[in-house]
């Protein structure tokens, strides 16, 4: 009879574990404690924490695309309420974990990108991906003249989930919602201020 397989468990309760405590914090020990793994089915599974931390950035990225394609694909809402749909989904992602943890794209990004070239190039790749949906939702604004076409979506993108992430990182700070709030208030009054 074969032992049972724990990379799956190990893999969820990795993404709890480094949501809460980052990469640093989260240790091979814990991830396992957490999981009801043996430590050695870690080793078993992965190579190194590094390629494990990759794995959990690939899951919760996965989930991340489809809250995007939730708001973003919701063609009952115009392009512009689209973008703000989004980010009123994940603030309420976030006060359902009372402003306790962040996005762990952006948490990664402050944590690995100087010291992991596999985990630089991943969220770079991640951050990519990301945009073009973003990308494509504006254009499509602003062809509809919903919003000023001054800069290029692409750049709008960029803008949007680096803001984004900035707000998300002082709301961690702060415990609260307020910089979310205002964000959305400031960014929708101006680089996305409804043109009709």
């Amino acid at each position: 009879m074969s032992k049972p397989s724990f990379r799956e468990d190990i893999l969820n309760a990795g993404l709890e574990v480094m949501l809460r405590a980052g990469y640093e914090g989260a240790s091979v020990r814990d991830i396992c404690a957490a999981a009801g793994a043996p430590h050695g089915s870690f080793t078993n599974h992965f190579r190194s924490k590094e390629a494990f931390a990759n794995e959990v950035l690939d899951r919760y990225f996965a989930h991340t695309k489809e809250l995007v394609k939730e708001a973003l694909d919701d063609k009952s809402l115009s392009p512009r309420l689209r973008l703000k749909r989004y980010l009123d989904i994940i603030s309420g992602v976030l006060a359902d974990d009372r402003w306790n943890r962040g996005c762990l794209i952006g948490d990664f990004s402050l944590e690995t990108a100087t010291q992991s070239e596999l985990l630089r190039e991943r969220l770079e790749a991640i951050f990519q991906e990301w945009r073009d949906p973003f990308a494509s939702c504006i254009a499509e604004a602003q062809t509809a003249g919903e919003i000023d076409s001054a800069f290029d979506p692409l750049d709008l993108a960029e803008f949007l989930l680096s803001s984004w992430e900035g707000a998300i990182l002082r709301m961690k700070v702060e415990r609260g919602p307020a910089a979310l709030d205002r964000f959305k208030n400031i960014v929708f009054q101006t680089v996305f201020k409804e043109l009709r």
